[in-house]
């Protein structure tokens, strides 16, 4: 996988808390969401890798090995083990070489290690790490409202895999060991999953807040009451204020989206009356309305 630089993505330094770096993410993944920017094609890959740098520094143990290893800290277990096995065979010959003798990165090291025909039968005993995989999983905005299992069939086997609740539209997230197979025994790859979620047909996501818009009668708008709408859990009943403008909003505290990784929290649910103007009135509405508007 091509290298990425986590810390320029977020526009972050190394010596970035795990507290900057979440703020980092919120602000520019909510900038870079594909459904605020439809008309730019590159949203989708930044928001990508927006979650991709987020998924791998805001793990301890993920962002030890990156610091550490760059572009290959995925292969961290595979060059301690090298390292291990050059310094037992080379520990007790003379003029022994150590790790600063080579030059580049560690990708440079196995090459100068193993490569040419003077190491070919070393090379052959060399274990190497499998392919890793990338897919897409389609998903509609019920199915990630909810914490749930789904069974994905990779290289003819089936594996079962949970998905968490308030998982984002291009969202990827790492299925360790799920990969290409390895070689001489190595490890296998990954399968990197990216999730596809379609938008609702009423209700609109961003992040962990939801939006939506419902139809408002003029009197209901002009006297008060009672409105009962739609949400992804279910009806709700909503107390509508006299003289209700077009285009209102309301906020329903914790009707929204389940937070990622957050169990228990949720966002909120935004509600805009629209409010529709009465058609094919009678003679008799007509003048009603005609008298309201002397007074």
């Amino acid at each position: 996988m091509a290298y990425l630089d986590y810390y320029k993505i977020l526009g972050l330094e190394k010596s970035a808390t795990l507290k900057d770096i979440k703020s980092a993410y919120r602000r520019l993944a909510r900038k870079y969401h594909p459904d605020l920017n439809p008309n730019d094609k590159d949203a989708k890959r930044n928001f990508q890798q927006i979650n991709e740098a987020n998924e791998v520094l805001s793990d301890p143990e993920k962002r030890k090995k990156y610091d550490q290893y760059g572009k290959d800290w995925q292969h961290a277990e595979e060059f301690e083990k090298q390292r291990t096995y050059r310094e037992q065979s080379q520990g007790s010959q003379a003029g022994g070489f150590s790790e600063s003798s080579f030059g580049g990165d560690f990708s440079d090291f196995f090459e100068s290690m193993f490569g040419g025909s003077a190491n070919a039968g070393r090379s052959r005993q060399v274990k190497y790490r499998g392919e890793d995989y990338n897919a897409e999983l389609h998903l509609d905005l019920l199915e990630a409202y909810k914490t749930h299992k789904r069974t994905l069939t990779v290289n003819g086997k089936n594996i079962r895999i949970t998905i968490p609740a308030g998982i984002e539209n291009g969202q990827t997230i790492k299925i360790s060991g799920h990969g290409g197979q390895g070689v001489n025994g190595g490890p296998n790859g990954d399968l990197y999953l990216t999730f596809s979620i379609a938008n609702h047909p009423k209700i609109k996501r961003l992040q962990s807040n939801l939006y939506t818009s419902v139809d408002l009668d003029l009197y209901t708008a002009v006297l008060g009451g009672e409105l009962t709408i739609d949400t992804l859990t279910g009806k709700v009943k909503l107390k509508v204020k006299p003289e209700t403008q077009n285009g209102s909003k309301i906020k329903l505290k914790g009707k929204g989206f389940p937070v990622y990784k957050d169990e228990g929290h949720f966002g909120d649910l935004y509600v805009t009356y629209i409010i529709k103007i009465p058609t094919n009135l009678t003679e008799k509405q007509k003048e009603l309305f005609t008298e309201l508007s002397r007074l």
